[in-house]
Parts: C-alpha cells; structure tokens; sequence
C-alpha cells in the first residue's frame, strides 16, 4: 500500500516510472485498491445466474420447438394434423426472426421497449438470451432427431409405445449423443453473450469492469481481467462437457 501511495506520488509529480512500477499502479488500480477484486466477482456471480436461467429457457424452448417442428415433418402423407401445422408455422416464425436479428437488438428491444419498466436487468437479459438461445438450439437439436433412422421411429410405434415415449426412451437419447457437441458449442456462446447484458443495466462481469474503468482512467487491466475470467469459465465448461461425452462414450460400451 506504503510503495502504491508512493508511485502514484511519483506518477503525479511528474516523474516517468518503469515498466513494472507502471504495471504494478495499473494492476493495483484495477485489482486491489478499495477491494476491487470483489466488484469482479460479483460480476461473476451474476454472470452464472445469467447463464444458467437463460440455458434453462433455451434448452426448454429449442425441445418445444425442434419436436414440433420433427412430428410435423415426419407426418405420414395424407395425415395432416392441423395444430401441428399452426404451431409449426409460428415456430418456424420464431426461429427466422431470433436468427436473423442481432442479439444486441434483441437485447435493446426487450430491455428499453418491452420492459422499458422493469429494474430486474438480469432477468430481463436472462430471458433475451435464452429465447435467442431457444432458436439455435431447437435447430440442433431438430438435426440431431431427424438425423435418427426413421426406421426407429416405426420400430417403437410397432411395439405399442406412443410418439411421445417412443420420442424419450428411443430417439431423444440416440440424437443426444450426436447434437451434444454442437450443443456444447452453443452453450459455450450463451456464456460470453452474457458480456452484452451490460447495454440494458444488467450488473455482469463487463458492467463492473467498465465501472473501474470510469475511476482509474485505465482500460487496459480491467477488459484485461474480465477477457481472463470468461476464458477460465468457458475452459471449466468445456471440461465438464468433456466429462459429460466420455460418460456418454463409455455407457455405449457396455
């Protein structure tokens, strides 16, 4: 603390200060001085609410719409179903809209329009990206069944089993196993769009990041910290997933 005051005595003086005497007042500026640190993990904190809500929602969203949309494609000729056609069409509206506009529209749009007067800016964040999340995924997850024979589909009506459990017990697991990368993939970006939630108030790692800017005047360490903290979270998940597959891998071997 004693060698901080006096660099930055230094440093006001007029004095020019080394190389690491200017990256210690830089990082001791962003990091330590007024327990900075903590305003990171707050943003961290927020960070996995915000993941994990929207993942929820996304996952719910992209099973809903990729079935659906699956059950009507695979509607034998001349057995239309009329619900499944009116859902299909308004599914496949959801889907071209969500992926044909920027997230950061979408943001705006739901943070500053739709709930112009709401204060829960994570929540709303929350919701924005698992709703643009939905849409990848239901298109995931929608290759990952139609990717599966036909034939298994036949097989489980033949034996009596519904749509439905023949969809749970035999084709959702066989198309897990083949959308889990891609799906990994997309959780992987669900996890850095949280850094955009920042534009409608939401408190995450950026926002905090952009607040020590504004009383240090030095951009460098903060982004510096904040792009080092995704990294780590996207590692550990991508380790997790990596857990996850070859469990997967090693319940086919048995």
């Amino acid at each position: 603390m004693e060698w901080f005051e006096e660099l930055k005595a230094l440093a006001k003086s007029g004095q020019p200060l080394t190389f690491w005497q200017d990256f210690y007042v830089k990082f001791y500026q962003a990091f330590i001085e007024k327990d900075r640190w903590q305003q990171y993990l707050n943003g961290v904190g927020t960070t996995l609410l915000v993941t994990a809500l929207a993942l929820l929602i996304g996952v719910v969203l992209g099973v809903i719409v990729s079935v659906v949309r699956t059950a009507y494609d695979q509607q034998r000729p001349g057995h239309r179903n009329p619900l499944l056609a009116f859902l299909n069409a308004i599914f496949r509206v959801y889907v071209t809209v969500i992926r044909g506009t920027p997230m950061m529209v979408q943001l705006l749009v739901m943070g500053l329009v739709i709930f112009a007067s709401s204060k829960e800016f994570a929540m709303v964040g929350a919701l924005t990206l698992g709703i643009n999340s939905g849409a990848y995924t239901s298109e995931i997850i929608r290759g990952g069944l139609m990717s599966v024979d036909i034939g298994q589909m036949e097989a489980g009506r033949s034996l009596g089993l519904t749509y439905t459990d023949t969809m749970v017990h035999i084709i959702i697991p066989q198309a897990v196993k083949a959308i889990l990368p891609a799906l990994g993939n997309e959780f992987i970006v669900l996890l850095k769009d949280t850094s955009m939630i920042s534009v409608i108030g939401g408190k995450e790692l950026v926002y905090f990041a952009r607040g020590v800017i504004s009383r240090t005047y030095e951009p460098m360490f903060p982004f510096l910290g904040t792009a080092l903290i995704y990294l780590i979270l996207v590692m550990l998940f991508t380790w997790l997933l990596g857990i996850f597959e070859r469990r997967l891998r090693a319940s086919d071997r048995r």
